[in-house]
Formats: C-alpha cells, sequence, structure tokens
C-alpha cells in the first residue's frame, strides 16, 4: 500500500484515479511514499526517509526543496501545460485590460452612482479619459514559448497581431506548436524595440529573478504594455514603478499584487488568477497524479524538474530503479555488478540532467537482496529501489 500526503486542495478528479486497494491517500498521512501539493511552502517541511515523489499540480515549484529532493533521492514533478489554456485566456484579458484601461472605467461608471449621479447622463462625456488602442496590428512579444507561450502566441495571431517570440531554450516539440508566421528572434532586444505589448512566461529561478529590470525595459519601445502572469519576482517592480511614472510603461498588468503595486496608477493587479479555473485544476491533478502513480508503481519519469525523463515498456521479472550522480563509469560499474552476481539484464535505459542521472534496469530474475545492497553500496548511488 502506497501512502499519498495531499496539501492543499486537490480535484477530486484527480484523487479518484487512484486505486483505493493500492493507495491511502489523506492530508494526515505520515511516513508518506509521496506528497501531492499545490502551493503549500515545502522548504522547511521534514522530508521523511520513505519519501519517493512530489508531484506539484501545477507548473512552479519554487515553493519545493529541490535541492534537498534530489539529494535524496526524491523525484520532483510539476505538471506542464495543463493550465495553459487557463492562463492564455487571462493573457487575452490582461492585454484588453492593459489597453482600454476595463478596470478604471467600471470604477469609475461605479463611483458615479455611488456619488448619487445619474450615469447615463455622463457616461458619454466621461468615457473619453479610458479610451485606449486595439490589439489588431499591433505587436506582441512573448517571451518563453513553451506550452503557455505558444498559445499566447498563436492565439494573437488570430487577433491580427504581429508576433515576436524569444525562447533560448525552445525545444522541438514546443516549435512544432508555433504558428510559421510567427518571428522566432535570438535576441530578446529585437523583440523589445518591436513589441507594443510584452507578455513573459518563463518559469521562476535564481537566474531569472529581476529579468526585468531597468535596462530590459529601456530597450523596450516607449508606451509598451507589460504583463506578468508568471511569476512576481521576475520583475523588478523599483524599476516597473519608475518606469510607469515616467510613461515608458503604458501600463503593467500582474497577478501577483503588492500593496505597492496596488496603489500605483496604470497597474492592473489581479489575485493570482492565472489557472484559476475548474478545468485547470482538475487537469492539473489528473496529470500530477497519473505522474506520481506511473513513477511509484513503474519507475517512470515523465516531467520531472529535477530529475531526466526516462520511460521503459516494463520486461523481465523485476525492476531496479537507480538514482545516481551524473559521472564517468556509472553503467559499466552497474551492469559489472549485476553481472558479476549472475543476474542477467532484459532491458535498460539511462539518461541524465545536469548532476543527476536515472537508469532503469529490467531483469531476468528476482535477485537477492544483498545484490541490491551491493548496488546501493556503489560509489555515487544516490537511491535504489526494486519494483516487481
Amino acid at each position: 500500500m502506497y501512502r499519498i500526503k495531499t496539501f492543499n486542495k486537490i480535484s477530486p478528479v484527480g484523487l479518484n484515479r487512484f486505486n483505493p486497494e493500492r493507495y491511502a491517500v489523506s492530508d494526515s498521512e505520515t511516513n508518506e511514499d509521496g506528497i501531492l501539493v499545490r502551493s503549500a511552502k515545502l522548504l522547511d517541511y521534514p522530508l521523511p526517509e520513505s519519501l519517493l515523489a512530489i508531484a506539484r499540480a501545477g507548473v512552479g515549484v519554487n515553493n519545493i526543496p529541490i535541492d534537498r529532493c534530489s539529494e535524496a533521492g526524491i523525484a520532483v514533478f510539476s505538471t506542464p501545460g495543463a493550465n495553459a489554456n487557463a492562463v492564455k485566456e487571462l493573457v487575452l484579458c490582461a492585454m484588453l485590460m492593459g489597453s482600454r484601461d476595463v478596470d478604471g472605467a467600471i470604477r469609475w461608471v461605479r463611483s458615479q452612482v455611488e456619488a448619487g449621479v445619474d450615469v447615463t447622463t455622463v457616461v458619454e462625456k466621461g468615457k473619453s479619459a479610458y479610451a485606449g488602442p486595439e490589439l489588431y496590428k499591433k505587436t506582441l512579444g512573448v517571451i518563453g514559448l513553451g506550452a503557455i507561450g505558444a498559445l499566447v502566441a498563436n492565439i494573437a495571431l488570430s487577433l491580427g497581431m504581429d508576433v515576436y517570440g524569444y525562447d533560448p531554450y525552445l525545444s522541438v516539440d514546443a516549435a512544432l506548436r508555433l504558428d510559421r508566421h510567427i518571428h522566432v528572434v535570438k535576441d530578446i532586444n529585437e523583440l523589445y524595440k518591436r513589441a507594443d505589448y510584452v507578455t513573459i512566461h518563463i518559469h521562476f529561478t535564481d537566474k531569472t529573478r529581476h529579468i526585468i529590470d531597468a535596462k530590459a525595459i529601456a530597450a523596450m519601445k516607449r508606451g509598451v504594455r507589460f504583463i506578468n502572469l508568471a511569476r512576481g519576482e521576475i520583475v523588478d517592480d523599483d524599476a516597473m514603478l519608475a518606469a510607469l511614472d515616467t510613461g515608458w510603461v503604458a501600463a503593467y498588468i500582474t497577478d501577483f499584487p503588492t500593496n505597492r503595486l496596488v496603489q500605483a496608477p496604470h497597474v492592473v493587479a489581479m489575485p493570482h488568477l492565472g489557472a484559476s479555473t475548474p478545468e485547470s485544476e482538475q487537469n492539473c491533478a489528473v496529470m500530477a497524479v497519473d505522474e506520481l502513480t506511473d513513477y511509484l508503481e513503474n519507475g517512470n519519469i515523465r516531467n520531472s524538474v529535477n530529475l531526466p525523463s526516462v520511460s521503459l515498456e516494463r520486461s523481465g521479472i523485476m525492476r531496479m530503479c537507480i538514482i545516481h550522480r551524473n559521472v564517468p563509469a556509472m553503467l559499466a560499474n552497474i551492469t559489472a555488478l549485476l553481472s558479476q552476481d549472475g543476474v542477467n539484464v532484459e532491458n535498460m535505459s539511462n539518461k541524465s540532467r545536469g548532476d543527476y542521472a536515472y537508469t532503469l534496469v529490467d531483469l531476468g530474475a528476482r535477485v537477492e537482496q544483498a545484490v541490491i545492497e551491493d548496488v546501493k553500496c556503489l560509489a555515487n548511488v544516490i537511491r535504489v529501489r526494486v519494483i516487481e
């Protein structure tokens, strides 16, 4: 029986995918094999020795201690693309609100009513203060062309916009999702100098902290409208507020409000609504559960943020799952040790990611515990698990 501990409220559409005969799932599990989490902070959470994997029902994983997990041989999963459509739709809303000050216009109408004015007598005169440009034939710059960025770029084309995209880590799969009319540039400054609107869709890491700073903003067109539904820390608030004061940035629409931003003019701040749809929450939960169960039951890794993707059809009698450091001769050492003990390797797959690597070995016979212990004792092996 696998024990799964939940943090936050996880959609029952996802939780119902757990086989109750094989899984105990609740927020009170101890010595858990797996964790399901959304936004709860696990940075100081004491990771039990039994813990094999953490699945984040969402994309951002800055609430999870990735380094600690990697050193302990714990796989961390996210759900890229599961909430992409929800965020895409909010980006469209953000562009419109940044253009035509819909938020300010609505508040003005309400203020007239609250002041006792017959609003029908003042709308024609008052509306001019909230006019703004159309999106049609304007240029959109999309930073980050992953699951969300690609959807945003493609739909902007259907609105009649000219679209420039930038992503130094653009994968083949992501490139294939892009409409051929999107201009993919290698220099982000090419995007900055052309875009009337800029939207950013990248992960928050130490390297991307304040990547939108005073220098980046200065490279943009005067009057640019900037949309940040990725993470608040990606944008330097001091630089953004200064640019808003001078009019260099016409509007800043963000899903990560702070007291300073909320009180500043030309800022539209929302309470992290990007993935707040029932469809998105269901998609994320289903994807997270499927990733977690496939890893626990089969050792397969899909969409891990700290370990390589390795998936192998089951063959043989027993499967050995080995997390180890990415150093030379590890495969040779593992296979040599197994052959020394007379164990036949039916199939094998190995991949690396940064400092870590993962090896799946399907064996033709059950091995004694002593053999498993020998593999565990190999230098640079972090964790060994056997699945029958």
